[in-house]
């Protein structure tokens, strides 16, 4: 483009020179003049034109290259702009993906929480409601044993809900039926209630002084 502006100035230039050149042969041209001079003014006219062409073929290139500077200017805008868009488009898919996986983790997490919840409640009210004797049974229950025994607490229970039987580490307890769903009833210092059947070990022998305090309100 700079070399450009000076084709431009130099010419421009030359044009008024030999603006001026012809005019001044022009004034000084008349019939009484030499053929020589009529000459000389053909050939500064003839320059003045040649010029003037050279001018106009270098606006067309001017034109031109402002044209091709112009496109070349929107291509690498819209490549640009086209890069932008690729990678705001990559952000949001990257946004999204990480919005499915971590919704799909919550309802995996929701599905196994509602399970465990709902496997724990079923298992109380299986368990929790304590069996009496019936006065009026003709035999022991399907799910009772017919044997008392002597069991000592080797993990700890806290009873949560009506019917269940506190227990702590070293308690001695006399349980009086056990349910094949897990749970087993007794009876722990003077209280009596359901418990995990696995939290209790039966014992063969025990203290006379245990077996007393099993059975003995506090």
């Amino acid at each position: 483009m700079t070399d450009f502006v000076k084709k431009w100035k130099h010419r421009s230039s030359l044009i008024h020179i030999w603006v001026a050149e012809v005019i001044r042969r022009q004034l000084k041209c008349n019939p009484s003049t030499s053929a020589e001079s009529s000459i000389k003014l053909q050939s500064a006219e003839r320059k003045l034109n040649e010029l003037q062409s050279a001018m106009m073929a270098l606006g067309r290139e001017a034109i031109a290259a402002m044209s091709s500077v112009e496109d070349e200017q929107q291509r690498i805008t819209f490549l640009k702009l086209l890069t932008m868009v690729d990678a705001e488009k990559s952000y949001h898919q990257n946004v999204v993906s990480s919005l499915d996986e971590l919704h799909s983790e919550m309802i995996l997490e929701k599905q196994l929480n509602g399970s465990s919840s709902q496997s724990v409640t079923m298992q109380r009210d299986v368990c929790v409601p304590p069996v009496h004797d019936d006065p009026t049974s003709n035999g022991p229950d399907e799910d009772q044993d017919d044997s008392y025994y002597i069991a000592k607490v080797i993990h700890s229970f806290d009873a949560e809900a009506e019917g269940e039987l506190s227990l702590s580490v070293d308690d001695y307890v006399v349980v009086r039926q056990v349910a094949h769903n897990g749970w087993s009833e007794g009876e722990c210092k003077g209280n009596a209630g359901w418990f995990p059947s696995a939290y209790v070990e039966r014992q063969d022998k025990a203290p006379a002084s245990k077996i007393t305090e099993a059975t003995c309100s506090p």
